[in-house]
């Protein structure tokens, strides 16, 4: 990087995280915007318990948004519209639900979990030019807390290097509450046009999961299929979307230890646009719940890895 700092006046000029505060709007709240230098540029939402929000590929959205855009917590609460207020607040590329339950509530609980939409400590950002890969990076906290009830901490770091069009995202959950406490996690990764178009597929290895899709597409079941992964390892779930100029791949790696399990989900409609690749931990039963979850005793913690690759040519929006 030496080579690199005596051609500018300073390196952020090339890649950097910058802080910064939303004042517009529904999504009114502290974030961070990560600019890669190598074609990548994306925000992590503070207040949404450092989540992704949008996605820039060469200049180009790839995450799908909602109509209401990236509300802040207070905006939808999860306990509202009789356990889904989730889907007041569904949009951006990233939404980790958990982390005591995920998918339909059960005995009063909320869709896919109190996680979603809340707010994060933050605790450090920066850029790190001195490792033999640099990186932009940022970490924090979320609790999910209550008295008599879960008591789950989430802490998590983000990486992005320097010069590529990677993000890296390690979670480690830990049960800081006095009883055994049930764990769920899935992170709902939500893509929408132009990362998916006519002929798009979602592969794994070299078997092919979804697709070639139609797009826009009225007639497909919104119902989200879910199937087991080999256990150990790592595996890569792959959108693959043809263009003219070639094709976009978007790479999900992710370890089968702690997340063994894959399902999908789409809402091709017009004026809906979206396909959700979602890694998580447990299957799902035809009746939308999740079957039986991890216990995590009081100090027990479990860790999750999962990177996010992006390779070949934007495709054009217009």
């Amino acid at each position: 990087m030496r080579d690199l700092a005596e051609r500018v006046g300073a390196l952020r000029q090339l890649a950097s995280v910058r802080r910064l505060t939303l004042e517009d709007g529904p999504e009114s709240g502290p974030a961070l915007l990560f600019s890669t230098g190598g074609g990548l540029d994306f925000l992590v939402m503070a207040g949404r318990g450092l989540d992704v929000g949008t996605l820039n590929y060469q200049g180009v959205p790839l995450a799908w948004q909602s109509p209401g855009g990236l509300a802040g917590p207070g905006l939808w609460q999860p306990d509202r519209d009789d356990g889904q207020g989730f889907n007041r607040g569904f949009s951006g590329l990233l939404m980790t639900c958990g982390l005591d339950s995920i998918r339909q509530p059960r005995a009063g609980g909320v869709l896919h979990g109190s996680l979603p939409g809340t707010p994060a400590r933050l605790t450090a950002c920066g850029e790190d030019w001195d490792r033999d890969e640099p990186v932009l990076f940022c970490a924090g906290e979320v609790v999910q807390a209550r008295y008599g009830g879960a008591n789950l901490r989430l802490r998590r770091r983000i990486e992005a290097p320097i010069g590529g069009s990677v993000i890296r995202l390690t979670d480690i959950v830990e049960n800081v509450g006095p009883s055994p406490q049930q764990h769920a996690l899935l992170y709902h990764l939500n893509f929408g046009f132009p990362s998916i178009g006519p002929g798009s597929t979602v592969r794994v290895g070299d078997e092919t999961l979804l697709g070639p899709l139609r797009f826009p597409d009225a007639s497909v079941s919104q119902t989200p299929a879910c199937r087991a992964l080999p256990r150990g390892g790592d595996v890569t779930c792959r959108l693959i979307t043809p263009k003219p100029e070639g094709e976009l791949e978007i790479g999900i790696t992710f370890a089968t230890e702690t997340l063994p399990f894959l399902q999908l989900w789409q809402d091709l409609r017009p004026r809906a646009g979206i396909l959700a690749i979602e890694p998580c931990t447990s299957d799902r039963t035809p009746e939308g719940f999740s079957e039986t979850e991890t216990v995590l005793a009081p100090g027990e913690t479990r860790s999750y890895r999962l990177e996010l690759a992006i390779k070949g040519l934007a495709p054009s929006i217009f």
